[in-house]
């Protein structure tokens, strides 16, 4: 996508040059582009040697972690490494061609040369987003190429309008065809089979898709899934009769090995050898034990000891596509289709006769060719071998697949681009599993149910961007999806996706030439509050460097209208929540068709779940995390929702683990986040409350136990004792707290437990999850110890207002003026060894006079005159806040005393951050299989079966769709209920002659008459209005009320303008007195 005015004069040289070159353009990249901010700032990229490592895969510091930080990942340095040394064919210009272009670009090779001979015409616009009316009667390859170039400066792209010969197919590592006939297929393959080269073959057509893979005869796979190694603690390791060693785990946690499965020993006391032994294949005995085979050359186990998965390299063998077509090996996607990729694997070879035969696809819609194309079906059938033969063959499924051969769907192709791009990476790397060999995809349920419009004239083409996806469903169907109306919540990865396919297929766009006059009725709205960052550009394929900094919803519809320029679509800078519900009123959602979620967290996704139930609107949910997706369709009436069912919660790490048994580097990781968080967040923002809180005092008095008096001292500390008077202050700051932290505290760690001491049952202490650990002399010279002063000092600078420092040498300097009070062991200091003595220990009372002596201490607010400090949030990806060198060097030291291995600032950002690891492929796959539900919806479809929620990984490969889960029914007396039904109490109708809205009384009388319930709790939200067991005065009072005046008074929130009705919550009882469990009330005040 290119910005207006822009030709080719403005890309790189290498976007239209016709071969590959040897020597990448890597300074005409970095002028031509601005791409200063593609450069991180320590791989210290400047100029085309460094350039030439990157594209040829020579370095890891190469790698721009900045950009691929989320995909490395999923991928990691190796794989990433192998990537960027492989040149890409993909022929085929179209929609599916170019969706796998883009994904493989944003996924970072050494370059993609994009082949087509056809020009572009009026059909491509149903799919390929990158032709615009401008382009039509251009080369495909040639407009193609200087679009996708955007996408990745690290990628030269390359267009070539010639044959695929083998000469010019020699220089590549893989080759994808997506627009090639069945002979030309097998002339390819013949050649790349034998030249150890990879291929894949992709072909969609209407709601139809395939894939083959062909990776050579012995093709390695490094990782083949992806997951983290498991490691695993030892209790103990015994022999049996035969010699084997059986290892027993810590009974804390289960191994998580298989059968069949490598380890390797490290820390193992005793058995001479095993810490050195080659990588062990095991026998999985249970959740905590497992053999290693033969260990009797080994000594008798000590103690101590862990246990890791190695990935172990697998080969697999691939058949050529000659081959392949007799004796097909099928991957099953949907176990409700189980036969269909049989049934398939004829079809299309049959199509290709066909094309052989008259020349052109068969034409829409068309009963002749589709008679010819089920008798060509039969012959192949007959024809075929044991392996390929279908016992019967579905003649319904032909003259589907004939009537609809032409028709061309942008969510299909997202849904098969988006698979083949990661099959691409996978021929690069070695990382994760291939598809073995064949992979058929067909969406029919989107479909009307029962039959389609009889008018063949309905589905022809006539000069629109859309008839592609005419010739599948129709013009009426195209004319119901520019009248919706739907809002599209994130402008993320998910979020481009859905955008580029939903104004791609023309939902609430415009129609063009298809009508004399618009219906106005249709549009989109898509809100995001975030700006774009540089890692964003790695799979929100959207946006541009130059986009950096601006809104991601003004980028993204910006971006969508030149891809369609009939696309009507309107942006926000909103965060969906309470705090916006005047914007997202009552009006704004009942005007809604449907909500597509495209969220990064659970908090929003429940909330927007929420919203969808109450005013009872489709909603299409969809998440990713790396090479897993999923989606859930939620049906108003029909299905349960995404707040039906919860992911497990995060197991959370013991406190005292954390604070002095960490065992593992996630351990120090998060101790080191909590220190970041105390020391440079939380002192100041409690600072700060002092200094603008009149009613500070009043307010902390009331927290329990002793946290006014902590509070206090956190203050005291802020504003008096440690606040620094210059740079040199910070520094000893930062020197002293690394003593306390590193030294003296592990030195009165090892006084109250001894490295030789042993607990009540005679075990030694220090065995198990208890490393040992060792106090830190500090070293300025020490790259870690420097580096934890060097942030460390800086960021207590910054909360203070002051100026940095990064002048080594004057750091040093200053670190060499600081004395260092010598420690001393104390006796009678408690060290909590569970939780449950850390939260005794944690109980205590408030001082009362420490409390007052405090408050005495520490100066009027009018004395700091108007001083505040400056509480740093946690940003992982500014490399200059000094944030994550703080957590990395904090961390590692942590580390250091606990013998524990350290983990780079790659490692640490990922766990440290949180980050969600993410791919294009993911996303790109996800997106296309949320529209094909959308298609359903705005269909009418009313089968639960129609629709799919599904669950994907890419890199096992792994298919699972199912039927979406009916809402459960409950009951009270006949009238059964789900989550899709409330009771509607219009409390202006209701009121009492002369009144303008029920009271409390009178609400409850309601339900007492009218649905023979007898309210026995009422609330809203966490406001409790009424409840059985009142005082008699304070319920007389309330009855009283008017309704809203009664949430008002209790809730202590002025009701706003835009809200009209209120959602209640009742407990009730029955006729017989029995609780029985009712509806939610939506109760109207306002008109």
């Amino acid at each position: 996508m290119s910005s207006e005015g822009n030709d080719t004069a403005n890309f790189p040289e290498a976007a239209v040059r016709p071969f590959p070159s040897n020597s990448p353009p890597a300074k005409q990249r970095k002028t031509n582009h601005n791409s200063d901010t593609y450069f991180s700032k320590t791989s210290k990229l400047s100029g085309p040697d460094t350039m030439d490592q990157v594209q040829n895969g020579d370095s890891q510091q190469a790698i721009d972690e900045g950009l691929y930080s989320r995909q490395l990942y999923v991928l990691g340095h190796d794989a990433m490494k192998r990537m960027g040394a492989s040149n890409i064919l993909i022929s085929g210009m179209k929609g599916l061609g170019i969706e796998i272009a883009k994904n493989v670009i944003l996924g970072g090779v050494k370059a993609v040369t994009l082949h087509d001979e056809d020009t572009a015409t009026i059909e491509h616009l149903s799919s390929q987003y990158f032709v615009s009316d401008a382009d039509i009667g251009k080369n495909l390859a040639e407009v193609s190429a200087i679009q996708v170039s955007e996408l990745n400066p690290y990628v030269p792209v390359h267009p070539y309008t010639g044959k695929l010969t083998e000469e010019f197919l020699s220089q590549f590592q893989v080759v994808v065809l997506t627009s090639s006939s069945l002979a030309e297929q097998l002339r390819i393959s013949d050649f790349t089979h034998k030249s150890n080269i990879y291929l894949i073959v992709a072909n969609t057509f209407g709601l139809f898709g395939q894939i083959f893979c062909d990776f050579s005869s012995n093709f390695t796979v490094y990782d083949t899934n992806g997951e983290n190694p498991q490691s695993a603690m030892i209790s103990a390791i015994t022999k049996n009769e035969k010699g084997e060693g059986i290892v027993a785990c810590l009974d804390e946690t289960r191994h998580g090995f298989e059968s069949g499965d490598f380890v390797k020993f490290h820390e193992v006391k005793g058995m001479d050898g095993l810490n050195d032994s080659e990588p062990r294949k095991i026998n999985v005995l249970g959740p905590y034990t497992f053999n290693i085979g033969d260990i009797s050359q080994y000594n008798n186990y000590d103690r101590g000891g862990i246990a890791t998965q190695v990935k172990m390299p697998t080969t697999v063998q691939f058949k050529s596509l000659r081959e392949s077509l007799q004796s097909p090996e099928f991957m099953v996607t949907d176990f409700a289709k189980f036969d269909r990729p049989g049934q398939l694997h004829i079809l299309f070879q049959a199509l290709h006769q066909f094309v052989e035969e008259k020349g052109h696809l068969p034409q829409i819609r068309n009963t002749p060719d589709a008679d010819a194309l089920v008798a060509i079906a039969t012959t192949i059938n007959n024809n075929a071998s044991a392996e390929a033969k279908q016992s019967e063959l579905d003649e319904k499924l032909i003259r589907q697949f004939s009537f609809m051969a032409r028709g061309d769907a942008c969510p299909v192709q997202a849904v098969i681009g988006g698979i083949v791009a990661q099959e691409v990476m996978k021929a690069c790397s070695g990382k994760f599993m291939p598809i073995k060999q064949y992979f058929y995809f067909d969406a029919l349920e989107c479909l009307p149910e029962g039959s389609q419009d009889e008018n063949v004239e309905s589905y022809q083409t006539s000069g629109s961007r859309y008839d592609g996806q005419i010739a599948i469903f129709g013009k009426d169907f195209q004319r119901k999806l520019s009248s919706q109306r739907w809002f599209v919540v994130g402008a993320g990865a998910i979020g481009c996706e859905l955008l580029k396919n939903f104004s791609m297929i023309g939902l609430g766009c415009k129609l063009g030439n298809l009508v004399e006059k618009e219906d106005e009725t249709g549009s989109l709205v898509v809100t995001d509050m975030d700006v774009i960052e540089k890692s964003n550009l790695n799979r929100q394929f959207l946006f541009r460097p130059h986009d950096v900094q601006k809104l991601k919803s003004q980028c993204a519809a910006d971006a969508v209208k030149k891809m369609n320029p009939l696309a009507r679509i309107v942006s926000h800078e909103n965060r969906v929540g309470p705090e916006t519900e005047n914007v997202y009123t009552d009006d704004f959602f009942e005007n809604l068709d449907g909500v597509a979620n495209a969220l990064d967290n659970v908090q929003a996704r429940i909330y927007m779940d929420r919203r969808c139930v109450y005013y009872r609107k489709p909603l299409l949910e969809s998440g990713t995390l790396g090479t897993k997706g999923n989606i859930q369709v939620v049906l108003p009436y029909s299905t349960e929702s995404y707040s039906s069912s919860q992911d497990p919660p995060e197991k959370s790490i013991p406190i005292c683990t954390l604070k002095n048994f960490p065992n593992a580097i996630e351990h120090t990781l998060q101790w080191a986040r909590d220190e970041f968080e105390g020391l440079f967040r939380n002192s100041a923002d409690t600072a700060n409350q002092y200094l603008t809180d009149p009613k500070f005092y009043d307010r902390i008095s009331k927290l329990p136990g002793a946290e006014p008096v902590t509070t206090l001292e956190a203050v005291h500390n802020a504003l008096l004792k440690n606040r620094p008077q210059n740079f040199a202050d910070c520094v000893q700051f930062a020197r002293l707290r690394f003593q306390e932290l590193y030294h003296n505290n592990i030195k009165q760690l090892l006084h109250n437990f001894p490295p030789d001491q042993k607990n009540s049952s005679g075990a030694m202490f220090w065995s198990g999850p208890k490393r040992c650990p060792h106090p830190l002399v500090f070293d300025p010279e020490n790259t870690t110890h420097f580096g934890y002063v060097l942030a460390a000092s800086n960021l207590y600078a910054t909360m203070y207002g002051m100026p940095t420092m990064t002048n080594a040498e004057e750091i040093k300097k200053h670190l060499g003026q600081i004395t260092v009070p010598e420690f001393k062991t104390k006796s009678g200091v408690k060290i909590a060894t569970t939780d449950a003595e850390a939260n005794q220990m944690n109980s205590g009372s408030m001082d009362d006079t420490q409390f007052e002596d405090l408050k005495k201490a520490i100066p009027t607010v009018e004395s700091f005159k108007g001083f505040r400090m400056l509480p740093a949030d946690f940003e992982k990806d500014d490399d200059t806040n000094f944030h994550m060198d703080f957590i990395v060097a904090a961390s590692n030291l942590r580390a250091e005393n606990y013998e524990i291995s350290p983990a780079d600032r790659h490692k640490s950002k990922l766990i440290a951050g949180k980050i969600i690891p993410a791919i294009a492929t993911t996303t790109a796959l996800v997106a296309g299989l949320v529209c094909l539900e959308l298609y359903k919806i705005v269909q009418g479809n009313k089968k639960l079966e129609s629709y799919k929620n599904g669950f994907v990984n890419l890199a096992l490969p792994f298919f699972a769709f199912s039927e979406p889960i009916t809402a459960p029914k409950l009951k009270y007396y006949d009238i059964e209920w789900s989550l899709w039904d409330r009771i509607d109490v219009n409390g202006l109708d209701l009121a009492a002659p002369g009144s303008d809205e029920m009271t409390l009384g009178q609400f409850i009388d309601y339900f007492q008459k009218e649905h023979k319930l007898e309210v026995t709790m009422l609330s809203q939200n966490v406001a409790m209005l009424y409840s059985f067991f009142m005082t008699p005065v304070k319920r007389k009072e309330r009855l009283a009320t008017k309704m809203s005046e009664v949430v008002q008074k209790v809730s202590k929130r002025k009701l706003q303008p835009h809200e009209k009705a209120l959602v209640l919550e009742m407990c009730c009882n029955d006729v017989d007195g029995e609780d029985v469990e009712v509806p939610y009330v939506r109760y109207v005040f306002r008109r």
